[in-house]
């Protein structure tokens, strides 16, 4: 479904990506893990060209695409088949729970109120949130908001959901909320690429992890394997302070 090649991004002269490369089939749950610095969520950013990259290629869909010259129209084409759902939610705050769902679906792809309204209560209904419809953000927790930020990504219905550390804003108690939702998903087939700090999360729930530090991926495969067994030392030094930290 989607291969990104080569992919380098600079900020003011520091170079963050370094040739990262990555490959998402359908259907696949790809987690991205790595520690702090090692430019995960900027490669989620510039494939879904919320940070516009030096260079690097991407195929989407059998397409392909120069990713420092893609066009405008070409980069609304693939959005309206992704989805996005940020750390900090990135809710209107003027908008209820049912308000935020709706927005995109009237506002990007043209739909009729009434449509939108019903494909977003299913939505919200498929996150938990059919009675918070009507609330606002201020008046939900933390993995309320999150849950509507999930809703409004898959009230697209995209091809892929991309999610940047989904619970890393969330108070402890509320995480399990949020990641049951992704799990969900991930039983229904979506495809899904998994920016995440949560360890047993990622291994119970994915078909593929992807090992980045220092702006590269230096290691990338089963998720079973790589967790039972990195075949890079750095990779292993890692989880095993993970493991340590846990204990």
């Amino acid at each position: 479904m989607l291969i990104a090649s080569d992919v380098r991004k600079s900020f003011d002269g520091q170079l963050v990506l370094k040739g990262a490369s990555l490959e998402v089939g359908s259907g696949e749950v790809v987690s991205i893990i790595g520690p702090s610095g090692s430019g995960k969520t900027t490669l989620l950013r510039c494939i879904n060209f919320l940070e516009k990259a030096d260079s690097g290629s991407l195929s989407f869909q059998g397409q392909g695409y120069d990713l420092a010259s893609i066009s405008r129209k070409d980069v609304a084409a693939i959005r309206l088949q992704t989805g996005f759902v940020f750390q900090s939610y990135n809710l209107f705050r003027n908008r209820t729970a049912l308000g935020n769902v709706t927005e995109g679906l009237v506002a990007a792809r043209g739909m009729k109120i009434p449509e939108a309204q019903a494909i977003a209560m299913e939505a919200l209904s498929k996150v938990g949130l059919a009675e918070k419809r009507d609330f606002y953000p201020h008046e939900l927790s933390g993995g309320q908001q999150q849950r509507v930020a999930i809703a409004r990504a898959i009230a697209a219905k995209p091809r892929i959901i991309y999610f940047d550390e989904p619970t890393s804003a969330l108070d402890p108690e509320l995480i399990g909320e949020v990641l049951q939702v992704i799990r969900q998903l991930a039983e229904e087939g979506m495809t899904m690429v998994i920016v995440t700090h949560e360890m047993h999360f990622a291994r119970t729930i994915s078909s593929k992890a992807v090992f980045m530090e220092d702006g590269s991926v230096l290691e990338s495969g089963p998720a079973e394997a790589f967790f039972r067994s990195p075949s890079t030392q750095r990779a292993a030094a890692f989880l095993k302070s993970i493991d340590e930290d846990r204990t």
